[in-house]
């Protein structure tokens, strides 16, 4: 019989990708991370990226049914933090795809929302984020106005 094989998978397969040329269009993080004890640190890069977008821990048989490729993170570079042992910059570029138009809150909930428990990191920071035009458009601003705003 042919079956669903679980199993648990390391990110740096598909959420470690030193090739990944930005887009104009993608998302830009900077998190600084501090592995556990062990963990590589394209590891602990790709594990921000897969758990700040698609990934989970586990494969999961809905994985099939969807192509992650449109929708994940990617760490696309990692460099050491100069003069801090075993801290790096793990550079993370996400899709507009993955958010939700016009709301802050969705950005930052899948951005930061579900990373900073994570068990392969012993800590970890988000240093800076660069959001793209075409992103920052999607945002109507105040209901009356900007100049109602800043009278109150």
């Amino acid at each position: 019989s042919v079956g669903f094989k679980a199993g648990v998978k390391e990110y740096k397969l598909n959420y470690y990708t030193p090739q990944y040329e930005t887009k104009d269009t993608d998302i830009l993080a900077a998190f600084r991370v501090t592995p556990q004890p062990g963990v590589p640190p394209e590891e602990a890069g790709a594990a921000v990226a897969a758990e700040s977008s698609t990934g989970t821990w586990t494969t999961v048989w809905t994985d099939g049914l969807t192509s992650l490729d449109r929708y994940k993170g990617r760490c696309y570079h990692i460099e050491p933090v100069i003069g801090e042992e075993n801290q790096y910059i793990a550079y993370v570029a996400y899709p507009l795809d993955l958010f939700e138009e016009g709301s802050v809150t969705n950005m930052f909930t899948s951005i930061v929302g579900n990373v900073f428990g994570f068990k392969a990191l012993r800590a970890l920071r988000l240093e800076d984020l660069r959001i793209p035009i075409a992103y920052v458009k999607t945002f109507q601003g105040p209901p009356h106005g900007i100049q109602v705003e800043r009278d109150k």
